[in-house]
């Protein structure tokens, strides 16, 4: 069973970074409303005090809404070193599928998966083994995997832009300097193709998580077992070597991560829940963690050339993160680590609810003829070259998965939005008559 603790929800939000921070906004409207009641006590018809009035009743209606309409999604994290090893026969428990309310969003990292070439070549004809046991178990609830891959995922949650950072950092105690620097590496050389989030941290949200390989400093084996045997987590904490480099580290003092009260994940004997029993005796260590962190608020500075005051969407569209449990599941052996596992529960408010676009079919769709619609657009958004339409037949589980895909032709867009589009026949494809590869894209 997975060791699950009864501990605080870690909460934070892109409006503040403390409790005390948190509430200002609502001081603010107290305060607002306080100033609404001088008003209307002292009202006259005099043309300053009826401004006054219009004016504070603005502010406090604005701060209002900043409260309204927002939604909750919740968040399903896992990492896992699993030493190259083939999946389990079952992963219900790890993705806690019974749980309610329903998770929205799964997002799962692995480090070390098997990848000789052998197995990289057989990955290329049919979906890895890890990846077809998960979707195999999610794909019937209606969960569909995403197209990217790598050290990194970033992706339009509502209108808000999310990354996840699934890195596997060096090993061995006394590298956790060398870890700090294959991170900021990351950071600085981890560019996307977006004029508003080029680099990791200027998302407005970002999950790091991973094989990070922190050990726990200075302590004896003795001691470190004693403890951990007794559920005394907290006597580890102070040695921690992420914890410690949080202390000095800027850049990580921006990250936050809930209570570690669970087991540290590693180094296990397989198939068992006793620590490591080998020669080499590898002390525990919590390697395995997951982090967040909300973009700061930008500062006002005093040189009106460098003003770097927060956006009016900071203000509008706050994002609230609260970590629902952080744990690890002892139960899964075929790894030397565990797997830990992280819910959160993401309270917003949707900066998109439409489809900005709509697809209208013509005429009657069969294989051996080719297909066409309409592509409209019902909001402006920012177009990409590799804008792309597809084909899906009921339940897939992947964006891979389509039957026929086409380019959207920037240069085909008409004055009111509309787009005609064909898509290749079926059996076209099957005879080779249309390329199968195109831009990287099989078809």
């Amino acid at each position: 069973m997975a060791d699950i603790f009864d501990v605080p929800r870690v909460r934070s939000d892109s409006t503040s970074t403390t409790a005390s921070q948190s509430s200002s906004s609502r001081q603010i409207l107290r305060q607002r409303l306080a100033q609404l009641l001088v008003c209307l006590e002292d009202l006259s018809s005099d043309d300053e005090t009826n401004e006054e009035v219009s004016r504070t009743l603005d502010e406090a209606f604005y701060l209002c809404g900043k409260y309204t309409n927002r939604e909750s999604f919740r968040l399903h994290m896992v990492t896992w070193n699993v030493g190259t090893a083939e999946p389990p026969a079952d992963v219900r428990s790890l993705l806690q599928l019974d749980s309610q309310p329903a998770t929205d969003l799964f997002v799962i990292g692995l480090q070390e998966v098997n990848a000789t070439p052998v197995r990289y070549i057989s990955d290329l004809i049919s979906e890895d083994s890890w990846s077809h046991l998960l979707m195999d178990t999610l794909a019937p609830m209606g969960y569909i995997k995403g197209n990217k891959g790598g050290v990194s995922v970033r992706f339009s949650f509502y209108g808000h832009m999310l990354c996840f950072l699934n890195c596997h950092l060096a090993a061995h105690m006394n590298y956790a300097l060398q870890r700090m620097d294959e991170f900021e590496y990351i950071l600085d050389t981890q560019d996307f193709d977006m004029y508003n989030t080029p680099q990791v941290l200027d998302h407005k949200v970002v999950f790091w998580f991973g094989d990070l390989n922190f050990r726990i400093a200075d302590h004896g084996m003795h001691f470190l077992r004693s403890s951990i045997n007794n559920g005394r987590f907290n006597l580890l904490w102070d040695r921690d070597q992420l914890t410690m480099m949080k202390k000095k580290e800027p850049i990580l003092q921006e990250f936050e991560e809930g209570p570690l009260c669970f087991k540290p994940t590693y180094k296990f004997d397989r198939f068992s829940e006793t620590y490591d029993t080998s020669g080499k005796k590898r002390k525990p260590a919590w390697t395995d963690r997951i982090l967040w962190r909300i973009k700061p608020k930008a500062i006002e500075t005093e040189d009106e050339n460098m003003s770097t005051t927060s956006s009016t969407d900071d203000d509008e569209y706050p994002i609230k993160v609260t970590q629902d449990m952080y744990t690890c599941d002892v139960s899964y052996g075929v790894s030397d680590h565990k797997p830990v596992i992280a819910t959160f529960n993401l309270e917003m408010r949707k900066k998109v609810e439409t489809p900005l676009v709509t697809l209208t079919v013509k005429g009657h769709w069969s294989a051996d003829e080719d297909a066409t619609f309409t592509y409209t657009i019902l909001e402006n958004f920012e177009s990409s070259t590799w804008d792309w339409i597809g084909l899906y037949k009921i339940g897939f589980k992947s964006a891979s998965d389509y039957s026929a895909f086409t380019w959207v032709k920037d240069d085909e867009v008409a004055a009111n939005g509309e787009v005609v589009t064909i898509l290749e026949s079926q059996q076209a494809v099957m005879e080779r008559l249309v390329p199968e590869n195109i831009n990287g894209h099989e078809k």
